[in-house]
Order: structure tokens, then sequence, then C-alpha cells
């Protein structure tokens, strides 16, 4: 008893020792608020990249692809049906779009994907990504009369939505006032090479024609801008838009203009070919590096474009399948069945984490050396209990010789600083704890109230692409937080509690 009585009245004494309590609480605080702000930005950046990439991605290593993607999945059903929910074969290609602004075209590299409108969103959250409504329900390539989103559809903070106004003329309105500028022209085919493009009016643009017709080459038609749009596309919102000094998201392009793309074709001997494509919609996952490169269009057009179709026997080539897989598979587990099923020199099998291994252990790796950092924050507390503690032990040197006398053992007095120690690493970790906790509940208003002190935005969407600072906070983090904290605060105290216990009581009491 007489442990925690000392104890405590030290611990109301001694006021200096309120400052290792703060030490203890600061760094237990902001090791929980990073680490729930570090897991966070982690989840969103992972839900992201899953949601565009597929649990495991099949892919042929040629860049003109395998042949007949149906054979090919349904050789895959035969190695891992039973944890297969669904697959969609892909198309890609590196290509460059161009598009006409303020008096210039504007060109930029892209990646030119192939998609199946109709399986594509099974293994994949892409629908959820597009400003179109009736798109994000059932995808088609078709130009709508409007509706578009003139906001951001993936905010829940009506205070922080961007304004698209832009987005007001989109659609089949936008597209017939256009034409006004324009007559109906002769088109040549979509597949047709630049030189071939360059005959034509300028303003030509290419139909969508099969490039193994036997009558290509003679095909001409007349096609209305205003009445007809060309094979329907979705770019990555960044392609076509910037964020200007207001805050409002301006665009190039909208949905029912032209763009014109420029590939190789397929074959032993690729050659350059271009087609004009109609935005029908955005894509808008907030990863910049998909936003600025993505263009999507339909799959059979892609390989009719880039000549990927058998003229013998109709079968096309395909560069990738995406395979989602039933709730609770190991996606680790069907990649390496796939791989040994399938020969590494003509096919790659990887998982959405291996696609972007680097860049989630880039992130790992830099939770982890934050924590190192902040753990030294409570590590300075630490030192500062062992400093005070060895006052105490000076100071008390005389009442340590007397307590010995009267027959306290040496455990005994040592068990009063180590006491004292777990009390303070205590105190300081719980205070942390509840500090921290309130500081993530609240901590996009506590940004919002430090953005409109300083004048300066402290979390900008327009960098970061999230209109809230995301926060996730793991039971097991706390926990192991507040147990190094205690730890470190008894490991403080043990030097200290060893020398007052070692003390010869005779010595003690002749301490002046």
């Amino acid at each position: 008893m007489y442990k925690l009585l000392l104890c405590w009245r030290y611990l109301r004494t001694r006021y200096i020792a309120l400052a290792s309590i703060i030490s203890v609480t600061l760094g237990v605080a902001t090791m929980i608020v990073v680490n729930a702000v570090m897991a966070g930005f982690s989840h969103e950046m992972q839900d992201r990249i899953h949601g565009i990439l597929s649990d495991v991605v099949f892919e042929s290593r040629h860049l003109d692809g395998a042949s007949d993607a149906s054979l090919h999945m349904q050789k895959i059903r035969e190695v891992a049906g039973q944890y297969i929910e669904g697959m969609s074969p892909t198309a890609h290609v590196p290509a460059a779009m161009q598009y006409y602004v303020g008096g210039q075209h504007r060109t930029q590299q892209i990646n030119l994907i192939g998609i199946d409108p109709d399986t594509y969103s099974s293994v994949s959250d892409f629908g959820q990504y597009l400003q179109h409504p009736e798109n994000r329900e059932e995808l088609e390539f078709e130009l709508k009369q409007g509706g578009y989103d003139v906001y951001d559809h993936q905010t829940d903070d009506p205070s922080k939505v961007v304004a698209r106004d832009d987005m007001q003329r989109a659609g089949w309105e936008h597209r017939k006032m256009m034409a006004q500028y324009r007559q109906p022209i002769v088109a040549p085919p979509a597949y047709a090479s630049d030189e071939a493009a360059a005959e034509s009016d300028s303003d030509a643009s290419p139909l969508p024609a099969d490039p193994f017709s036997s009558s290509t080459s003679n095909h001409q038609a007349t096609f209305d801008p205003s009445k007809e749009i060309f094979t329907g596309c979705v770019p990555g919102i960044s392609l076509c838009s910037y964020r200007d000094a207001a805050g409002a998201d301006k665009f190039f392009c909208v949905p029912g203009d032209d763009v014109t793309i420029m590939f190789p074709s397929a074959g032993q001997k690729p050659e350059p070919r271009s087609a004009k494509l109609t935005i029908t919609d955005f894509y808008e996952s907030k990863m910049q590096e998909y936003d600025q490169s993505f263009v999507f269009l339909p799959l059979a057009e892609m390989q009719k474009l880039r000549g990927l179709v058998d003229p013998l026997t109709g079968v096309a080539n395909f560069n990738s399948i995406q395979i989602r897989l039933k709730e609770g598979v190991e996606p680790n587990m069907v990649r390496d069945l796939l791989r040994n099923r399938f020969p590494e020199q003509f096919y790659v099998v990887s998982t959405w984490r291996d696609k972007q291994g680097a860049l989630l252990a880039a992130v790992q790796m830099e939770t982890m050396v934050l924590n190192v950092l902040l753990f030294l924050i409570i590590a300075v507390a630490g030192f500062g209990i062992l400093a005070i503690f060895l006052m105490i032990v000076v100071e008390k040197t005389r009442d340590i010789g007397i307590l010995k006398s009267l027959g306290a053992s040496g455990s005994g007095v040592m068990g009063i600083f180590l006491s004292y120690g777990l009390t303070l690493g205590a105190v300081g970790a719980g205070i942390g704890v509840v500090g921290g906790l309130v500081f993530v509940d609240q901590i996009n208003e506590i940004a919002d109230f430090l953005g409109w002190l300083t004048g300066t935005p402290v979390f900008d969407p327009s960098v970061y692409y999230f209109y809230k600072i995301p926060a996730i906070i793991e039971p097991f983090t706390i926990l192991w937080v507040a147990v190094g904290a205690m730890l470190i605060a008894v490991l403080a105290s043990v030097l200290p509690a060893w020398r007052a216990a070692s003390l010869h009581p005779v010595q003690a009491l002749r301490w002046e």
C-alpha cells in the first residue's frame, strides 16, 4: 500500500512530471493522427487502383496480343473457374489524341483501350467513374441528349462541390450547334492513313468501317455531324479539362465534340493510322496517372481500327483479360494457378497489387519511416522521465534510507519508481489517445479553420483530388502506440529504480 501512496505523493508534488506527461501525450496523439491519415490515403488510393484494375490481369506479352479471347477465357475457367466471378477482354495500344481548341491543334499522348461495354463494368468499378448517370447504370458509347454531371458526383460534401458549368452544354444540342459551322462532308474510312485523310476536307471525319472489307478502298459516304456521331469514346477527364484559379473545372471539349486519334496498325510492319472519334462521356478515377492518359472505346471497333481481326477466320486478337474473383478468394492463389498453366514466355499473369507494387511499397515505407520518426518524440519524453527520476532519487536518498531501515525491501523501493513511471506513461498515453481520436474526428473542420485563419487552404482538393482528408482509425494501431508509450516510460524508470533499490540504508541515512 505504501508504494501507491508514495507514488501518488510524488506525482502530485512533482509538477515537472507534467512536462513528461505532455511529451508522451503529444507523441501518442501525433502518431494516432498520422497513422489514421496515412491509412485513409492508402485505403483511398488502393480503392481507386483496384477500381481501375481487376483482381487478376491476364496479359499477352506481344503488342498485337493473342488470338481468340473466348478460347483463352474458356481455358482460364478450366483452371480456376470455381474462383472467378467474371472476365472481360481488352485491347490497348499507345496512341495520340488531337483536338482543335483556341485556334490551334492540341495533341496529347494517350493509352487507347478497347473494352467490352457489356462486361467491363462487372470486373472493375469503371462505371461509377463516368459522368452521365445512365452510363453509370449501363455503359453505352452513345451520345446522350444531355444530363451530364455539372458537378463532381463522387463528393458527398455539397460545400466543396467543384463547378463544371461547361458540362451544361454537353450532348446532342452542343453537337448540333457546332455542326452549323460546317456542311455535311464526304468522309474516308476510319482506318485511313494520314496521307489519305489529308486529301479529304480539312474537317473530314473518317467513318467507322471494316478494314478487311474488299470494298473498303473505294468506300465513301456522306456524313452529317448534326445527325450522326463517329465511334464513341470515353477519355479521361484530365485530357480535356483544367482547373482555373477560382477552382472551377474548364473544358477544352465536352461530350459531343470530335477528336482525332493516331496509332500504329498491327502486323509485321506497323503503319500509322488515324480515325475520328466522338466523345460520349468522361472518365474520372481521381488518379491523375489514369485520368490524363486513358481513352476508352468499344473493343470490337478497336480491333477493327488496328487490324486485329483475322480476315480469313474473323477471329480477333486481344491484349489482356481482366478477371474479377469471388468474394474472399485470394488473388495470389489464382495468379499462381494461371502462371502454372500458361507459359510465361507468352503471357503475364499478375494481381492488381503486383501491377502497382512499387507505389504501394513506397506508401508503406513512408508510413514506417514516419512512425519511427514520430516515436522519437515519445523517446524524448522517456529521457525526460529518466532525468526526473534520477533527481528524485538524489533528493529522496534519506527518505529511501528510512524506508529501507523500517523494513522496506529493495524490490519494494524499486516498485515505487516503476509504478511512478507506469503512471506517467499511462496518463500521458490515455490523454494522447483521447486527444488524437478527437483530432481525427474533427480533422476536416480543423483544416477548414486553419485555411480560413491563414487564407491558404490546408487541404486543396485540386491537388489531392479528395474533397476531405481521409482518415481511418485502426484499433490495433491505437493499442500498440499506447502500449509502446507506457513501455518507454517504464523502461526510462528502470535505471533510477534500480539505483534507489541498491542504496545501503546506513549510507542513505548519512546522505547530506
